[in-house]
């Protein structure tokens, strides 16, 4: 297991590209434990760029290595016990650490239920997140990483069943993905206060208003089949709770409430309680 691992991780640190995707969960968690080494300050994104196997690098001198960037067993024996457990080689529980509990971290984030930091450390905020995925995928919510919930785990990435338009005639600049040590759940418009904002499809209000937790004033549209856009931090809300609207009507203005560093729309799209990126769905 252990050799068949480390050949995968030499094939993703060659060959991956810093181009947006969802990256690999082994390379998250070889981030993770470069990190707690004190090696790497890097995002913990999975894409094995310069930084990380610069920080490989110094881990094998570290550790009297030859020094030639691959992560073969030896130069993972230098990163400890951290980097023994490998996803599905045992039952988690609330209080592990480890190299499995850092790719459940990252597989859970990009399936649209992260549990915070990716830090390798199995806390309350996993455990809950690993039942909420699998109640997503109609599985015994049960928080033990079964045969079912890695196959689960490790299939495609969800995406939109439906095609939307962008909401504001911005660039986006914020994407979806890992942020800061931590997941963004949507993307992000850098448009001037007061940017009319429109639907992105035609749907139902299914929520208009103040909405705390740091939403600010926030629409909601249910799209059918599951979907739901929500544009958030607006200045102004247009639209009425039940309304039935077309693509392209106005729902707001865009604005900086809730918690918010400037003026811009917080676009996420949830299919059936999971955050997707917007991107698989915008024209």
């Amino acid at each position: 297991m252990c050799r068949r691992l480390a050949a995968t991780i030499a094939v993703t640190l060659a060959a991956a590209s810093p181009a947006f995707a969802a990256g690999s969960a082994e390379v998250a968690a070889l981030q993770v434990g470069l990190r707690a080494h004190g090696l790497y300050a890097g995002p913990v994104d999975g894409v094995a760029g310069e930084g990380t196997t610069s920080a490989v690098r110094a881990l094998q001198r570290k550790a009297r290595l030859p020094v030639d960037g691959v992560v073969g067993p030896q130069t993972r024996k230098a990163l400890g016990r951290f980097a023994r457990p490998t996803l599905g080689s045992r039952v988690l529980a609330v209080g592990m650490t480890g190299w499995d509990v850092a790719e459940l971290q990252f597989e859970l984030a990009w399936r649209g239920f992260p549990s915070g930091a990716f830090d390798g450390s199995y806390g309350s905020r996993t455990d809950a997140a690993l039942r909420r995925f699998q109640h997503w995928a109609a599985l015994a919510a049960d928080g033990r990483l079964g045969l079912a919930t890695l196959a689960a785990l490790r299939g495609p990435v969800p995406r939109s069943p439906l095609a939307l338009r962008h909401p504001v005639a911005v660039a986006v600049t914020e994407r979806f993905g890992p942020r800061d040590g931590r997941f963004h759940t949507g993307i992000d418009y850098p448009a001037p206060p007061g940017t009319p904002v429109a639907a992105a499809g035609g749907g139902r209000v299914a929520y208009a208003g103040w909405h705390p937790g740091g939403w600010g004033y926030l629409v909601a549209i249910a799209h059918g089949g599951g979907l739901r856009s929500m544009y958030a931090h607006l200045s102004r809300v247009d639209v009425r709770l039940g309304q039935h609207l077309r693509a392209g009507t106005q729902i707001g203005l865009v604005g900086s409430t809730g918690r918010s560093s400037g003026a811009h729309l917080h676009l996420e799209l949830r299919l059936r309680g999971a955050a997707i990126d917007p991107l698989t769905a915008l024209r």
